[in-house]
């Protein structure tokens, strides 16, 4: 472990004792870099829910503590370092999750399950009056799409907006040697207690209504 500049306060000057926030992102590779072991306790399940704050909160002092330091620039220069080390990992973490979200919204949007759900729902009559025209779909759908060769199945909740109201669409679909077939699809409008059904080919049950046709 690297020694503190004896020249320096044992304690930290209350100026430094700050939130650090190359501790709070960064945590156990914070604490390699400024001898602060105790933050291999993100590790340990459950105790590195807390952690990440117990080092933003206490790792100034830390770092004070168990690494050199030549003088307060010193220590202020590298904490600031760490801090938009920490940032930037932070901004490309966000970033890359967007991307991956964006893909697989984009991919689940360009499948042959959603655009016949889409046709179906803007075909449907009772649906365009309930809704109002235009309709469009929100831009995050939900749900999965399984595919095995030529066979797969969709699951599908579509967020729908119209000139009169808001509502959701629910369809369950079915590939079987390459041909998609909606077996279940209803729309759900705000304020409207029973949802309207557009296909139910094998009689399941629907939230709202029993048994739907």
């Amino acid at each position: 472990m690297a020694l503190r500049n004896e020249k320096l306060p044992a304690q930290i000057p209350a100026e430094l004792n700050k939130w650090n926030w190359g501790a709070f992102l960064l945590n156990w590779i914070w604490g390699i870099g400024n001898s602060t072991y105790i933050a291999f306790l993100m590790f340990v399940p459950f105790v590195n829910l807390v952690m990440p704050f117990v080092l933003g909160a206490k790792g100034s002092r830390w770092a004070w503590e168990n690494n050199y330091w030549k003088d307060e620039a010193h220590f202020k220069s590298t904490q600031r370092k760490w801090s938009i080390a920490g940032f930037a990992v932070f901004a490309l973490f966000i970033a890359l999750a967007i991307g991956i979200m964006s893909m697989v919204f984009g991919l689940m949007k360009n499948s042959d399950a959603y655009a016949m759900t889409m046709r179906a729902v803007g075909s449907n009559q009772q649906v365009v009056q309930a809704l109002g025209t235009p309709i469009k779909e929100g831009y995050f759908p939900s749900g999965s799409i399984n595919l095995k060769g030529s066979n797969g199945t969709a699951k599908l909740t579509i967020s729908l907006s119209g000139s009169k109201a808001n509502g959701k669409a629910y369809s369950r679909a079915i590939k079987r040697n390459g041909v998609w077939t909606i077996l279940l699809l209803y729309v759900v409008v705000d304020g409207q207690k029973q949802p309207i059904v557009i296909t139910n080919k094998n009689n399941v049950p629907i939230p709202g209504m029993g048994i739907g046709t």
